[in-house]
C-alpha cells in the first residue's frame, strides 16, 4: 500500500472535521479481509477511518449500522462516510477483542461475565435488530435459507473434505446434505443473523462488549450465531460454559420473545446449528489455509478437528445422516489431525536456529557450525525506508520502520514465502534431531529490511515450534548503524 492512502485518509477525515487538526494517521493490522482499517489521532479523541473499495459491502455494514445506532444496541458509532462509500468513519473501540482476553486472562470469571453480556447483547441485536432491518442490502442473500446452508456444506466438501482423499459414496453424502439442509429450515428464518459472530468480532472497552463486521448478516435462524460463538476452535472455551451459556443465552432472547420459544425444541436444532458452524469453519479453513496457503489458517485446522470429535462423541448429529457422520468420524481420526500439526521442539531439543541481518556491501555471515551454511534471502528488492529521510537513522526495531514496511511495500507477502521455506527445513530438523540450522538476511546497508526480516522469522520460529533461537545483527553489532 502506497503513500496516496494515507494521505487520502487524512483529507478524507479533515473534509469532515476540518477544525480538528489530524496528529497521526496510522494504519492498523489488516484481518482477513481486503478491508484496511486506520487510527486517526486527534488531540480531543481518536476515530478509526475504514477503507474498502467493495462499495456493496460498504453500503450494508452503513445502511445496518445506521439502523442499529437508532435502536442503541452495541455496534460502533459511524459518522461520516464518503459519496462513494469507499471511506467511512466510526468509533474508536480500541484493540482488545473478547479473543484476547480468553488468550490473555483464560476462562476467569471476568471471562464468563464478558461472555455473559455478549450473548444478552447478541439477542437484542437479533430481535430488536432485525425489527424493520432492510434486507436488501444484504450482499449475497437476503436470508440463510436451504439453498444457503446447502452451499456451506459444498463449500466444506470441495475446500475441506477433497484434500483428505477419504473414500466415501458422494451421492449418498449429497442425499445426506440435502437432509440436514431441510432439517434445518424447520426453525424459524426471521432474525437478524450476524454469519459471522465469533469472540474476534466482538470488541471490549470499559468492560462494555460491541459486535464488528457484521456487514455479511442476512435473516437466519438464532441459533447459528449462538453457535459460532460458542464453537470457536480457536478461543476453545471450556465445554462445560458452552452448555451453561447456552441456556443463558435462551433466557435472555425467550425474555425479548414473550417466551415463545420451547427449549427442548430450540436445544435439538441448535445441535445441528453447532454441526454446519463447524463444517462451514473447516471450509474456510480448507480454502484459505491449504488453497491459499495461509499459515494462519492451516494452523487452525487441529483445534476445529478436535473440536468436531467432542461433539460427535459427547452432542451427536442430531437426525440420521449415515454417510456424512462416516465420513466426519474418518476425518477426527489421529492420524489426519496430526497432518495439520506443527511439530513442537521438546525441553531436549538440540536444534538452534541462527538468524542474522547483514549489509551486502560487507558480505554475508560465516556459518561456523561447519554445515557450510543455510538460506540467505535477499531483501533488496523490497522497497528500502533507508531512502527517505524521516527513517535513516532508524532501524527495522523502530515501529515507524516496522509499520512502514508492513504496511506500504511487500515485505508480508516476501516473509510468508521466507516462512514456508524454512518452515519445511525447521520441522525436518526437529524431527530428525539436527542440532544446526543458519538463514541470514541481507539488504543494501542492513539497518533497516534485513533486521525487520531476521526480528520477523525469529519470532514465527519461537511461536510457531518454540524452537531456541539466536539472533545477531551484524551491523548493529559493529556499531555501524546510521545514528
Amino acid at each position: 500500500m502506497s503513500t496516496i492512502i494515507i494521505e487520502q485518509v487524512k483529507a478524507f477525515f479533515e473534509s469532515w472535521k476540518p477544525e480538528i487538526p489530524v496528529e497521526e494517521v496510522r494504519q492498523l493490522a489488516q484481518a482477513g479481509s481486503d478491508r484496511q482499517y486506520f487510527r486517526v489521532k486527534t488531540a480531543p479523541r481518536s476515530y478509526i477511518v475504514t477503507y474498502n473499495n467493495n462499495t456493496p459491502e460498504n453500503s450494508a455494514f452503513l445502511e445496518f449500522s445506521r439502523h442499529f445506532a437508532s435502536k442503541q444496541l452495541a455496534v460502533p458509532e459511524v459518522f461520516h462516510s464518503s459519496t462513494d462509500k469507499q471511506f467511512y468513519i466510526q468509533a474508536d473501540l480500541g484493540d482488545t477483542s473478547l479473543f484476547d482476553i480468553v488468550q490473555n486472562e483464560g476462562y476467569t470469571d471476568r471471562t464468563f461475565e464478558l461472555y455473559q453480556k455478549t450473548f444478552a447483547q447478541l439477542a437484542q441485536l437479533q430481535i430488536q435488530g432485525g425489527t424493520g432491518l432492510n434486507y436488501d442490502y444484504c450482499i449475497a442473500t437476503r436470508s440463510f435459507d436451504r439453498q444457503a446452508i446447502y452451499s456451506d456444506l459444498l463449500y466444506f466438501k470441495y475446500y475441506f473434505l477433497r484434500a483428505l482423499k477419504l473414500n466415501y459414496d458422494k451421492n449418498l453424502l449429497l442425499n445426506d446434505f440435502e437432509m440436514l439442509s431441510y432439517y434445518l429450515m424447520q426453525e424459524r428464518n426471521k432474525y437478524f443473523m450476524h454469519r459471522d459472530c465469533q469472540s474476534r468480532n466482538v470488541m471490549v472497552k470499559d468492560d462494555k462488549v460491541y459486535f464488528i463486521d457484521y456487514q455479511g448478516g442476512m435473516q437466519g435462524a438464532l441459533q447459528y450465531d449462538v453457535a459460532s460463538m460458542l464453537w470457536q476452535a480457536k478461543a476453545a472455551l471450556p465445554f462445560e460454559w458452552r452448555d451453561e451459556l447456552v441456556l443463558y443465552y435462551f433466557d435472555r432472547v425467550n425474555d425479548l420473545l414473550g417466551n415463545q420459544l420451547n427449549k427442548k425444541d430450540f436445544l435439538d436444532i441448535y445441535r445441528g446449528f453447532v454441526l454446519i458452524r463447524m463444517l462451514q469453519t473447516l471450509g474456510a479453513y480448507g480454502f484459505r489455509g491449504l488453497f491459499e496457503r495461509k499459515p494462519h489458517f492451516i494452523s487452525s485446522i487441529p483445534f476445529a478437528l478436535r473440536n468436531l470429535r467432542w461433539f460427535l462423541e459427547n452432542k451427536g448429529i442430531p437426525i440420521r445422516l449415515p454417510e456424512l457422520e462416516k465420513v466426519l468420524n474418518a476425518m477426527v481420526e489421529e492420524d489426519i489431525v496430526k497432518r495439520f500439526e506443527n511439530i513442537k521442539a521438546e525441553k531436549d531439543s538440540k536444534l538452534v536456529v541462527k538468524i542474522c541481518s547483514f549489509s551486502y556491501k560487507t558480505g554475508h555471515p560465516e556459518d561456523l557450525s561447519g554445515n557450510g551454511g543455510g538460506f540467505i534471502f535477499d531483501c533488496r528488492g523490497i522497497l528500502n525506508p533507508g531512502r527517505y529521510e524521516a527513517y535513516k537513522k532508524l532501524t527495522g526495531r523502530d515501529k515507524p520502520v516496522q509499520d512502514f514496511l508492513l504496511y506500504q511495500t511487500e515485505m508480508p507477502v516476501f516473509l510468508q514465502h521466507v516462512y514456508s521455506i524454512v518452515d519445511i527445513s525447521v520441522t525436518d530438523y526437529l524431527k530428525r534431531d539436527f542440532d544446526s540450522l543458519m538463514v541470514s538476511f541481507g539488504c543494501t546497508g542492513g539497518q533497516h529490511r534485513s533486521v525487520f526480516a531476521a526480528d520477523s522469522l525469529a519470532k514465527h520460529l519461537q511461536q510457531k515450534f518454540g524452537v531456541k533461537v539466536e539472533l545477531q545483527h551484524c551491523i548493529q553489532d559493529a556499531k555501524n548503524w546510521v545514528n
